[in-house]
């Protein structure tokens, strides 16, 4: 490891805030963990007549390394940015909530900037992520999607981290009962249905435990269950609000993609012509739908010539998709998947495959490795 001097990084730290990083005495014994509380200039002025260090790694953010690390890695640090993700969503509660959740999202942001189809992945596929719990996974994918979507709408890079957080907490205070409900063939029990029309004000208050302060954050929050047409809960109120509509689009869709105790997920292209019909015209549906296309990256396919297919990556138009095969035109599985050219006629998709006509999929690794 290689180290700076914390006198190097003045600028980077604020008295009454966070620490950015561990501060490190001259023999490099933990002085200071990252999160900690700076308390009055005195301190600071010791930490540095002291010659406290930095590793310079930490001076990196993760989306600095996340654009340099190897593409066969990512997998795996998808893996791990997931499931860090799930630990902090759990952990409400922690005297580090928010320290937590800011580096959890900077991963997968950094993640989701990388490789955009790789983020578009995670929400299709299941086995992905399947050491999630069902409420943090639900909140993870509506994250994703809410973000690539504001992007895709030219929001400001603040609001853009807006988003994908309130996407994340906008469920915190019933992450347990969405698990509850999504393993259950019967209808909600009274104190379920009374804990849905509660969550958004219960979630604001958790926030606000937790030290958030963003009002534009904490109303998104509160209304991402609201409607401009008023018929939204739990106030009725039209006044939405940018963030708080596209995180609700982003939840209906994933939702729908999302498979259940009483219902199969919904085939990726099946979801799209649904939220087209239901909300017909908004701009937001519009960047939503043309973001993830009618293959999107993770669902499975049939091609022209029988093989089925994984989509890997938006191709150069809406219906020729990138595509992984990993079975020949009789089924028969591939012992390497194999990518072919959707815009030739014999090997363009026929039809989405749902979670059941599949067959075994190959890992993800494999996938990003096949050959041409």
């Amino acid at each position: 490891m290689s180290f700076t001097a914390l006198s190097n990084v003045r600028q980077r730290m604020t008295v009454g805030q966070a620490l950015p990083f561990n501060v490190r005495d001259r023999d490099r014994s933990l002085l200071l963990a990252r999160g900690c509380v700076i308390d009055s200039e005195a301190q600071l002025q010791a930490l540095l007549e002291r010659g406290a260090l930095v590793d310079l790694e930490e001076l990196q953010s993760a989306r600095e390394r996340l654009r340099r690390a190897p593409r066969e890695q990512l997998p795996r640090l998808w893996h791990e940015g997931l499931s860090r993700i799930g630990t902090m969503l759990m952990r409400p509660h922690a005297e580090s909530f928010t320290v937590a959740l800011d580096d959890a999202s900077d991963v997968v942001l950094g993640l989701v900037e990388r490789d955009p189809d790789l983020a578009i992945f995670q929400v299709l596929t299941r086995d992905a992520n399947a050491d999630l719990a069902y409420g943090a996974q639900r909140a993870l994918h509506t994250a994703i999607c809410s973000h690539l979507v504001a992007q895709r709408l030219g929001w400001e890079p603040a609001t853009l981290e807006r988003v994908f957080k309130v996407a994340l907490t906008m469920n915190l205070s019933m992450l347990e009962l969405q698990g509850e409900l999504a393993r259950c063939r019967g209808a909600p029990t009274t104190q379920q249905r009374a804990e849905l029309m509660t969550h958004p004000m219960r979630s604001v208050e958790l926030l606000m435990q937790a030290g958030v302060d963003d009002d534009d954050w904490l109303q998104a929050v509160a209304r991402h269950h609201e409607q401009e047409d008023g018929s939204g809960y739990p106030s009725g109120r039209s006044d939405v609000g940018e963030i708080a509509s596209l995180v609700r689009r982003a939840d209906v869709y994933t939702a729908k993609l999302a498979s259940r105790a009483h219902r199969e997920a919904l085939l990726a292209d099946q979801a799209g012509r649904q939220m087209f019909m239901q909300d017909p015209g908004h701009p937001m549906t519009a960047a939503l739908v043309k973001e993830f296309g009618i293959y999107p990256p993770g669902c499975t396919v049939r091609l022209e010539g029988g093989e089925l297919a994984i989509v890997v990556a938006r191709g150069p138009s809406l219906t020729t998709p990138v595509v992984a095969c990993f079975t020949n035109a009789a089924g028969a599985p591939l012992a390497t998947p194999r990518r072919l050219d959707t815009s030739l006629p014999r090997h363009a998709v026929k039809a989405v495959v749902g979670e059941r006509g599949g067959g075994r999929r190959p890992s993800l690794e494999k996938l990003l490795s096949s050959p041409s």
